[in-house]
């Protein structure tokens, strides 16, 4: 098939690198444009872009595919290079821009999307850290019919997989984009022979996991251990959970909930070898992994021979 790919991080990259693999006849990708990345702030490609460029494909980087928005002639560019692809199809996968319906009705088979969640939890732009960040115990990948709503089109293939107790937004992730590119190869195989059935979305269920803001990251000692347990491995890599600690902004990248004596959240109460237990709405927080600012991940042992935290302090009180 003519296999039109839309698409912008890692997660959609191993898509269209199995599509590739697979064979399929890829006439165009559109992805983001080049962003500004590193300490240099240098302009950067998209890891789609930087697959498609490595094996041939043909890039379009519009800002707008909205005839009528803010970038008309950028659109009207897009639609010329879709109009032109001549497409069986547009394989979606975290591309960051809303499709019109033009786009929708343009491919003979129109847009399929690949969406980490299991359709209708967690529509939206963040599945994967608010599944981990809700405690849920499942997840997957649900290959979609697009339509003009916000991932509410009919499901075509769903696989589930187990959110692991340690699992983080980047292990999870990875898992997630190898299962989404099998996916998508057995949703296209199965099209080229007609038999791709479509099922509505069940009406119940339906949750939305809105996009991960910097302001997140601020840990909130007065919410139980459990709940900032599942934020630190939701919010990593990004935008990591936060604390201040005599005047320092430290991300915690490991910690495990504990039950804990009654005291102010926030409180320390063990700064030991190998410890550091936070008092916490309900329970408390061993604090393991952590992170100085411009340095690197390390075991909490490590930064409190280097800089003694007193038991009964209290760590920077939680933003109203």
């Amino acid at each position: 098939m003519r296999v039109g790919f839309a698409g912008t991080p890692e997660f959609a990259q191993v898509a269209l690198a199995r599509l590739h693999g697979a064979g399929h006849e890829l006439p165009l990708v559109l992805t983001q444009p080049d962003r500004p990345a590193g300490r240099g702030m240098k302009l950067q490609a998209s890891p789609v872009k930087q697959f498609a460029l490595a094996h041939g494909i043909p890039v379009a980087q519009p800002r707008s595919l909205r005839l009528d928005g803010k970038y008309p002639d950028e659109a009207q560019a897009g639609r010329q290079a879709l109009e032109a692809a001549a497409l069986d199809v547009l394989v979606v996968a975290a591309y960051g821009l809303i499709l019109p319906q033009w786009v929708l009705d343009l491919p003979r088979l129109g847009c399929l999307n690949i969406h980490a969640s299991l359709l209708p939890r967690w529509r939206g732009a963040a599945p994967i850290h608010r599944a981990i960040e809700a405690g849920d115990f499942h997840t997957g990948i649900t290959i979609m019919q697009m339509d003009a709503g916000l991932d509410t089109g009919d499901m075509l293939l769903v696989e589930r997989i187990d959110i692991a107790p340690d699992d983080t937004t980047a292990t999870l992730h990875d898992r997630l984009a190898a299962l989404g590119g099998h996916l998508i190869v057995q949703a296209l195989e199965a099209a080229a022979h007609g038999s791709l059935q479509r099922t509505p979305q069940p009406a119940e269920g339906v949750t939305y996991a809105h996009k991960v803001e910097k302001a997140e990251a601020a840990i909130d000692w007065r919410l139980p251990a459990e709940a900032i347990a599942r934020r630190v491995r939701a919010f990593d890599p990004f935008p990591g959970a936060s604390f201040e600690c005599a005047g320092e902004t430290l991300k915690l990248w490991q910690a495990q909930a504990r039950p804990g004596p009654a005291g102010t959240p926030g409180t320390v109460l063990a700064a030991g070898p190998g410890e550091w237990l936070v008092a916490c709405g309900q329970g408390a927080l061993a604090l393991q992994v952590v992170q100085r600012p411009g340095g690197k991940r390390q075991p909490v042992a490590a930064l409190l021979q280097a800089r003694p935290v007193a038991v009964g302090s209290v760590l920077a009180p939680a933003a109203d």
